[in-house]
């Protein structure tokens, strides 16, 4: 019997979906199809992959070690199709089509102009841009559903292609009627505006001014950067911000750049892969200042 792409089709909608009859419904497939395609697949390898709990079936150890590899031979064997759809050459030109993911700094403001730019020396190029909160990105690049991901914080999960793509600086802002010069003890003291847990740009917010404030006085948790930048101007309070957020309030005057004993503060940007994804011609033209992964400068995420 021959190991099929229909069968780790089936057995990875029923890892997601905890049944035949669901995975069924998310492929178009019957669930006598799909309950034969996953009993073919467990003959195949002479091992059940899931535990029968209930009416769930849940994947047990040798599901849980096929599920990353089945993942990357699926996704892998989509991106051919669609490369050789789009009339493109695998092995000499990337896909026509990329799909990214990217935390909302990194997606609102600075990614955008590098899509223009690309699609200016490629006009037939699509991008998909999906934008999230770091915590976001990085599951959906373990889901192998993007080509890349690009976050404002650490990654902490296994198993995934990590790499430094570029230093993003941060500035502390206020309200535009807010005294221009602040101390620690003033910092210390007011009202901090933060995203949301899991979003990069809180940790690299705590992880650059908590050394120096030992905390913060107040904090009012907001769950976008413009949501940041509205309160900021409304004069709720005081944020840490990336600069290429801020360019415009600042220069209409709605927003100051606060003086504080601070260091200069800074936060690495990251990409984020799947060793089972390939890397595509086309996001070196993209993103420019990525390392490729293998190559000298790269590092897994341990």
């Amino acid at each position: 019997m021959r190991l099929t792409l229909r069968q780790l089709q089936v057995f990875i909608a029923v890892a997601d979906h905890g049944s035949t009859t669901a995975a069924g419904q998310a492929i178009a497939l019957s669930q006598s199809a799909s309950s034969a395609a996953l009993q073919e697949l467990e003959a195949h390898f002479g091992t059940p992959l899931f535990d029968r709990v209930g009416r769930r079936l849940v994947l047990n150890g040798h599901g849980r070690a096929l599920l990353a590899p089945a993942r990357a031979l699926l996704v892998n064997a989509a991106d051919l199709e669609r490369q050789l759809a789009a009339g493109s050459d695998p092995a000499s030109g990337g896909p026509l089509r990329l799909v990214l993911a990217a935390s909302t700094t990194i997606g609102n403001y600075l990614l955008p102009a590098r899509i223009a730019a690309l699609l200016r020396r490629a006009p037939q190029a699509e991008v998909d841009l999906r934008i999230d909160n770091s915590a976001g990105v990085v599951a959906a690049v373990q889901r192998l559903e993007v080509d890349a991901g690009l976050i404002e914080g650490p990654c902490h999960e296994r198993g995934l292609q990590v790499t430094p793509w570029q230093q993003d600086p941060l500035v502390v802002v206020a309200a535009a009627d807010q005294p221009p010069r602040w101390s620690l003890d003033d910092l210390r003291g007011t009202r901090w505006l933060l995203r949301e847990p899991g979003s990069g740009t809180r940790e690299a917010v705590e992880q650059a001014l908590l050394p120096h404030l030992h905390g913060f006085g107040q904090t009012l948790q907001l769950g976008n950067t413009e949501a940041i930048k509205q309160a900021a101007i409304a004069g709720l309070g005081v944020a840490c911000l990336s600069r290429h957020a801020l360019e415009e309030p600042l220069a209409l005057g709605r927003l100051r750049l606060l003086e504080t004993p601070l260091p200069p503060l800074q936060r690495t940007l990251w990409l984020v892969r799947h060793p089972g994804k390939q890397w595509l011609p086309g996001l070196q033209a993209l993103l420019g200042d990525a390392q490729v992964p293998g190559h000298a400068g790269s590092a897994g995420n341990a």
